[in-house]
């Protein structure tokens, strides 16, 4: 019985610490929103489920130190469901993140990005105008596009320089305008209408050296949006995999060794058979 407690309760402590990387993810994706308004709807899910397993595990562990049959019961009961939200999390964000990549530019180190490229619910949730406004509003106020400046001995980048630079999803897709506009660089910021510039891109348009405006208001900054978010998620996705994985076999030995104690409790030897024949049947030739 002491052993089958010691068990669980390691199993429990061990879950316990689970949570953290979980919670952690949660509280990274928040971060990457600027610790503004924006995207919260993105870290709640892993959150909730972080903190569901912290409080959880910390139950079990007391029912296994007190032999607290409730808690105990409780623990499975309530881990199942966790399981299954975390299953169905992990589900949700390869699903929610499946379609939808950069392209490739001629001459260029980074890729573009483009709205029409993406589909689904995550799509429509960045692009709707109430959550781009405080999306748009998160990426103004983190100065990422400010930050984005380089000089070499006191001297700016050239342009040959900048079109040589890995730029990640926002800096290519909010802090710049498409290459197809044929805008002309000044510095990484501010650009130039150019003479070739084509009209076909909505967003070819909607760019404005004001460096409050730049190209937030542009599809593909959105498109950026998403792409971010796909990496990060997929990040958090991996790391939620490999907990699940350790969260099952952690449950289904806590379950055994629950069981054992609740043979043990109604004193059933292993291996005995719980009904046994008052008398041994004649044999009737």
């Amino acid at each position: 019985m002491r052993n089958s407690n010691h068990v669980i309760g390691l199993l429990n402590f061990s879950t316990f610490l689970l949570s953290i990387p979980i919670l952690g993810g949660g509280i990274w994706l928040s971060t990457r929103a600027n610790n503004t308004d924006c995207l919260k709807f993105l870290q709640w899910p892993l959150i909730v489920i972080g903190v569901s397993i912290m409080t959880v595990s910390l139950a079990g562990f007391a029912g296994a130190c007190y032999r607290n049959t409730f808690l105990m019961r409780l623990y499975l009961f309530v881990m199942f469901f966790i399981i299954a939200a975390l299953i169905g999390f992990i589900i949700f964000a390869y699903a929610v993140t499946d379609k939808g990549s950069g392209r490739h530019v001629l001459n260029r180190a980074y890729s573009e990005y483009y709205l029409q490229d993406y589909s689904g619910w995550l799509k429509d949730r960045v692009a709707d105008e109430s959550y781009w406004s405080k999306i748009s509003s998160c990426i103004r106020d983190s100065k990422a596009c400010g930050k984005m400046g380089r000089t070499f001995g006191g001297v700016p980048e050239t342009a040959d320089m900048f079109y040589l630079r890995k730029l990640n999803p926002i800096e290519s897709g909010c802090c710049k305008p498409p290459t197809e506009c044929g805008y002309v660089y000044a510095n990484e910021t501010f650009w130039n209408p150019g003479g070739g510039m084509v009209g076909s891109n909505l967003d070819c348009s909607k760019w404005s050296n004001e460096q409050d405006q730049l190209c937030y208001s542009c599809d593909s900054c959105k498109a950026g949006v998403l792409a971010s978010l796909k990496k990060s998620w997929r990040k958090v996705s991996v790391i939620n995999i490999v907990v699940l994985i350790i969260l099952v076999i952690f449950y289904v030995i806590g379950y055994a060794a629950f069981r054992n104690n609740r043979r043990m409790d109604n004193d059933e030897p292993f291996g005995e058979a719980r009904m046994t024949k008052a008398r041994p049947s004649r044999i009737q030739l």
